[in-house]
Parts: C-alpha cells; structure tokens; sequence
C-alpha cells in the first residue's frame, strides 16, 4: 500500500463531513463473509450480562476530533464491546484502560466509556482500529485484514493534523507500517518511537487488553507514560 501524504489537511468543517460520510460507508460494508457472520451471530446469542442490550452487531468506525493530532489504532472490536455498542473501545476492560489514559492526557472529556450516547469526547485525539468487524478469537485473517485497511488509509488522509500514530499491539503497528510504505521498520515493542520521513512519529504500546494487564505486562503507569509522550510530540515538545 502506497504512503499516506501529509498535504493540506480538509478544513474543519470538510473533515468532519467527509468523515461522516465515510462512517456511512463503513458501517454498511459487508465484504467479509466470516466476519458479517460471526459479528451478527454474536449479536444474536449475546453474553448472559447483556441479554437486555440491543447489539450494534455492524463495522465500528473511528471516533473522535475530525482536527486530531494524535490517532490511536487497535485491532478490531471487542465481540461483547465495540461489536456491542457501536463505539470502538466501548463497553469492555481494554476500552476502559484506554479512555482513562486518555483522560488523564486531557484527550478526552470522561475516563469512562460505556455506551456511544454515554457524552464522552475527544479532544485532539481520534480512535480507530485496523479491522472494523469483530473476528472470531481476535484473529482476522490476512485477506479481512487487506479488505479493511483501506479504509484506514482514507481516515488518515481526512485526518490531516494528525502527527503520532499510537499503535496499540503489533498486529496495529504492522498495519500502519504498511500503510505508511514503512519497509524496513524496528521490531515492535512497548514505548518504541519510530520517526517517519514527513516528521510524524509513530508510537507503539502494548494493547490493554486482559491478557496484557491481568498478567502487569502493561501496567497504568506504563500506558500513562506512552501517552504523556504522544502529547509531547503532538504539541512539538
């Protein structure tokens, strides 16, 4: 996939209407057989603890400030969380790790995140992730991955102020890497900062998810700090 470039960004008002057009888009597509299946299957039989909520059971697109400086990319939408709620990183631990750290960066308005109507805001931050549908056991395959990609490409071009990527995970590093045209890139690892040729940066840290913060392979202060420091760059520090 060929390199995103900077160019002038879509004034405000643009942005935020082509953004929403491009929401549209998302959450109608329907080119990934396996992933439609599992999304709306999950939908259907629910988990016991939320056999009362009506499940979104669709793509979940990005979300946030259409004048963002710093997007934060995961994998894909939990099953019982994003896939549930219709907002990326909403209604599960990983989401709830995410927005408090981001709260306490002062990109966003709340620490908590339960429901796409709960009023919580992004303040020079946007959120999306690599893959929209939710997959079976988190593992989207090679060709649901190249399917969806494209449209965070489109996200990145709209999102023009846009200077840290922060990846959450290696699978979000690899995709932005080839998004970018990034080659050859360092192996990822948690706070690895990678300097593109157009001055932005991209910043690794290890997903919150259960297995990563049961075990305090990442820990709050770690996720903290990536965060700190995504403000640093994107303010130019």
């Amino acid at each position: 996939m060929e390199q995103q470039g900077v160019g002038a960004p879509p004034a405000g008002a643009d942005a935020a209407g082509l953004l929403r057009r491009l929401t549209a888009e998302i959450v109608d597509c329907r080119k990934c057989p396996r992933l439609v299946a599992w999304r709306e299957e999950v939908g259907r039989v629910k988990r016991a603890a939320f056999r009362d909520w009506t499940y979104w059971a669709k793509p979940v697109p990005g979300f946030g400030d259409p004048r963002a400086r710093v997007l934060v990319v995961g994998l894909a939408p939990a099953a019982h969380g994003g896939n549930r709620t219709g907002r990326i990183f909403t209604g599960d631990q990983s989401g709830d790790w995410l927005y408090r750290a981001l709260y306490r960066a002062g990109f966003a308005s709340q620490p908590t995140s339960a429901h796409r109507d709960d009023g919580l805001q992004l303040r020079g931050a946007y959120v999306a992730a690599a893959v929209r549908c939710a997959p079976p056991a988190n593992r989207p395959t090679p060709e649901e991955r190249d399917n969806c990609l494209p449209y965070l490409g489109r996200e990145i071009a709209l999102l023009g102020h846009v200077r840290v990527f922060v990846c959450l995970g290696a699978f979000a590093y690899d995709c932005l890497g080839r998004l970018l045209g990034l080659r050859r890139r360092p192996g990822f690892r948690h706070g690895l900062e990678v300097p593109l040729e157009d001055g932005r940066t991209l910043l690794c840290s290890f997903h919150p998810s259960q297995q990563n913060t049961f075990t305090k392979r990442l820990t709050e202060p770690m996720f903290d700090a990536v965060f700190a420091r995504a403000r640093e760059l994107a303010d130019g520090k």
